[in-house]
């Protein structure tokens, strides 16, 4: 009996505990900290690992639990946000979910405002203002509105300038520091005409800026997979091929239902020689883009179209397998509007040049004056494709001389 009275008690006092810890107006008494409070971290953490597997259903449940918790926090609304965001990443051109992600940052927005205004801890509000402001540039730039995009940044730069060389209080801190020490000289290197904005902004430094980020990759909790995020674009645009890869394959194990990160593994695998890894995965994606996987579609399907094609055509000596996939690859890119791209241009030229070992040049030519018609003069492909056009006309001119002789 009294082994029973204490088991009830005991439970009683855990109960009574638990709806303490549960109680949202507990939190709302005090939201210094969240950033990097380990109890958040803990309940955020399966939430943010469904998102970036692209199980958006089951991390949007716990967001908004999280949303419950700390109702007048920025957190749960830019975790809310970032979802969105990333069911954009596969394909940027998709304009789905612009306005939900717009509106959770807004209201993040507002949150860490009230928060800045009220907290002398004036560091996490400028967290979430400079991240909220920077993903809402992104998405304008990405549409091309460039006021906006502008006004968005350069409030964006104001947050992050408070946030600036306080990594000691939170790794998250230092993502900021490294994505404009990067960009901001990558931006003028490539895009000379926007000098004359940037010359007014703080010069940054490229290599400190990759070491910033590959701290935050390794350190930080939220901008964790972000910083993983930007540096496999980062090592590609700076020849690192080996670390690219190397990264993309453990984000790609990570979170294996990821189309970005399944994408970049094939490319990475494709470049560095590793066929047998880029074959599978590129299986991969097709198998999910053929059974409608969430985040799976013609940007995928294109880039693991033409890396099939390019192993079934070279190594595989399969030229009907390697004829299917460069078709598949075409289809994908003509369904992503994606004509002016260069799987679309290397495509279309092996087609070419199928057809011309088939012995089948009036439908070479064609492929070839398509390309011509299609990409880049300033293309590699372009050029072959004019190439092998003389060359064919030439061989053609030679056997009728032939004929007639």
């Amino acid at each position: 009996m009294k082994k029973t009275l204490l088991t009830v008690w005991l439970t009683a006092l855990a109960f009574l505990a638990q709806a303490q810890l549960y109680d949202p107006s507990a939190f709302d008494k005090k939201y210094d900290g969240l950033l990097k409070h380990p109890g958040v971290q803990i309940e955020s953490a399966e939430a943010i690992n469904q998102m970036y597997n692209f199980k958006f259903y089951e991390a949007d449940k716990e967001f908004r639990w999280l949303r419950v918790r700390y109702p007048k926090h920025p957190m749960p609304y830019f975790m809310m946000g970032l979802a969105e965001w990333w069911k954009i990443v596969p394909n940027t051109d998709v304009t789905d979910y612009d306005n939900l992600c717009h509106a959770y940052m807004d209201s993040t927005i507002i949150l860490a405002e009230r928060l800045y205004d009220e907290s002398d801890n004036k560091l996490e509000p400028s967290f979430f203002l400079a991240a909220a402001y920077a993903f809402k540039g992104r998405l304008y730039s990405e549409r091309k509105k460039w006021a906006k995009a502008t006004l968005a940044g350069k409030n964006a730069l104001k947050y992050f300038d408070k946030c600036k060389g306080n990594a000691d209080f939170s790794p998250e801190l230092l993502f900021g520091d490294g994505m404009y020490n990067y960009y901001s000289q990558w931006i003028p290197e490539n895009y000379p005409i926007l000098k004359p904005i940037l010359m007014f902004f703080p010069k940054g430094n490229k290599q400190n800026g990759i070491k910033q980020l590959e701290k935050t990759a390794n350190s930080a909790f939220y901008t964790r997979v972000e910083a993983r995020y930007f540096l496999l674009q980062i090592y590609s645009m700076e020849n690192q091929y080996d670390k690219a890869y190397e990264m993309a394959k453990y984000m790609s194990e990570q979170y294996p239902d990821n189309p970005f990160f399944e994408r970049y593994y094939a490319r990475s695998a494709f470049v560095q020689g590793r066929l047998a890894e880029a074959e599978r995965i590129s299986k991969s994606m097709l198998e999910k883009i053929a059974r409608s996987q969430s985040g799976y579609e013609g940007v995928s399907g294109r880039t693991a179209a033409y890396i099939l094609g390019y192993i079934n055509q070279l190594f595989h000596k399969n030229l009907p397998e390697a004829k299917k996939y460069y078709q598949q690859s075409i289809d994908f890119a003509r369904q992503t509007n994606a004509t002016n791209a260069g799987y679309y241009w290397s495509s279309v030229l092996a087609l070419g040049k199928i057809a011309t070992e088939e012995k089948n040049y009036d439908q070479a030519q064609l492929y070839f004056k398509e390309v011509l018609d299609k990409s880049d003069r300033k293309s590699s492909q372009h050029k072959e494709a004019q190439k092998l056009l003389d060359e064919q006309k030439k061989a053609r001119r030679e056997e009728r001389r032939k004929r007639r002789g």
